[in-house]
């Protein structure tokens, strides 16, 4: 078993053309510490948690995508553009390589759901999904179709203090791939953007099952090109 590759808040380079292009803005990143244990089970095959300051780590992370591309077409309009709220885990492969699992992604865009569920795997759910900004606040909110009981409710206050050079914040963001399980097989999808400009934030509101999280960061967004799986 590999040891686990330098975390790195630059993006290492895609390897050949990137096959697709989304915009994320607007993000809040929220995080719980969680025993590596309790995730080994969630993971995909070939997986073991990726622990940082002796824990695993499991995100909640509201945010705004649009401006969707595929091979280098046009920006999709309605269906490449919507309020996401996913739930996400990170993990570590036989080669040391590092990347997020996702254990639920809410979209309000039911073609992009099917599309993503259908490709490759990814647990995209069908939910009533928006994003108002008030009072300096930002508040996400998602309920699933036909499953109203799972639902967020998430309020956060960025500050204007800038987060730099901290090891936590880079552990929890700067992720450079996705793992799923297609067909019984763990592959890795590339994913590449600038580094994050992150603040630190209050978090105002969570109507959530979880307990209260142990970082908060918010960030403007960043534009993000994806590559093929390697």
């Amino acid at each position: 078993m590999s040891e686990a590759w330098p975390i790195s808040a630059v993006a290492p380079p895609l390897v050949g053309r990137a096959t697709a292009s989304q915009r994320w803005s607007d993000l809040a990143f929220l995080h719980w510490r969680v025993d590596a244990d309790q995730v080994v089970s969630l993971l995909p095959a070939g997986l073991r948690p990726d622990v940082f300051d002796g824990s695993s780590w499991v995100g909640l992370i509201p945010f705004v995508l649009d401006r969707a591309t595929v091979f280098g077409s046009a920006p999709i309009p309605y269906f490449g553009s919507f309020v996401e709220v996913n739930v996400r885990l990170y993990a570590v492969d036989s080669r040391g390589r590092r990347g997020v699992v996702f254990v639920s992604l809410e979209a309000s865009r039911l073609a992009s759901v099917l599309a993503a569920r259908a490709l490759f795997a990814i647990p995209y759910m069908w939910s009533r999904t928006r994003v108002e900004v008030a009072a300096g606040e930002y508040r996400y909110s998602s309920t699933r179709h036909f499953a109203p009981r799972a639902r967020s409710r998430i309020a956060v206050r960025p500050t204007n203090r800038a987060v730099v050079d901290d090891p936590l914040a880079d552990v929890l963001t700067a992720r450079w791939a996705l793992f799923t399980g297609v067909r019984g097989r763990t592959i890795r999808l590339r994913n590449h953007h600038e580094p994050w400009r992150l603040y630190s934030a209050e978090l105002v509101t969570l109507e959530d099952t979880l307990l209260a999280p142990d970082s908060v960061l918010y960030s403007p967004g960043v534009t993000t090109w994806f590559g093929t799986r390697d």
